[in-house]
């Protein structure tokens, strides 16, 4: 996006920036919801993929420049009527798609027992998610107000940790943003005390993945239990 905006329109810029997203998405879909390669596999896979083309883009681009469009910066940073323009809430509860996904996740066969074309969901998921990854993007763009690549690669482990201590499933059919919310929050007090204590970043890393594996683990030997 922070390339073509140079020559372009920045509406244009930022649809053109969420083609390889939507397309991503697809090919996640595509892989897991036809295919069935596994979900953390066939992401895993694609990030690398497409963070490597976009290396190689950067580098036929860079004499170009690159520049943040204003909206961009105004939705990173703005505020309307006091409340911050980068929060935006999905309910998926209360839609039918929403239903379907917490369905899918939590039993797969029951749903095709139920005539729910399990690839279509997934397919529409990892689209959708797709997109939403890519506006996520262009608002930390915003916020932070300069590209790079690897700008949120610090970001992963601890949004992963964040979801899993809110009570979001790996295994699919339980979580919400409420939740999510409320882990995020747990992280931020944690990320705060370990920054006082000037604990390492790598310490850190290793911090959070413990986490998300006592947290899988614990959910595990409940659900078994029950």
């Amino acid at each position: 996006m922070a390339t073509p905006v140079t020559t372009h329109d920045p509406a244009i810029a930022i649809l053109i920036s969420l083609v390889p997203a939507a397309l991503i998405g697809l090919a996640n879909g595509i892989g897991v919801g036809i295919f069935r390669v596994h979900p953390l596999i066939m992401t895993l896979g694609m990030s690398l993929i497409g963070t490597g083309v976009l290396q190689v883009y950067q580098r036929t681009v860079i004499a170009t420049g690159s520049e943040v469009p204003t909206i961009l910066s105004w939705l990173g940073t703005g505020r309307t009527y006091g409340v911050p323009n980068a929060l935006v809430l999905f309910i998926l509860r209360r839609t039918g798609f929403g239903r379907l996904l917490y369905a899918v996740g939590d039993n797969e066969h029951a749903t095709r027992i139920a005539g729910v074309l399990y690839w279509q969901v997934i397919l529409a998921l990892y689209v959708l998610s797709g997109l939403l990854a890519g506006v996520a993007g262009l608002l930390y763009v915003g916020l932070i107000k300069a590209p790079s690549l690897s700008l949120a690669v610090p970001l992963l482990l601890p949004s992963v940790a964040a979801a899993v201590i809110g009570g979001t499933s790996i295994f699919g059919g339980r979580g919400g943003y409420t939740g999510t919310i409320i882990g995020e929050l747990i992280l931020t007090v944690l990320t705060t005390l370990l920054t006082v204590l000037q604990m390492p970043e790598g310490s850190r890393r290793i911090l959070f993945g413990l986490i998300i594996l006592f947290v899988t683990a614990a959910y595990i030997r409940i659900t078994e239990d029950s």
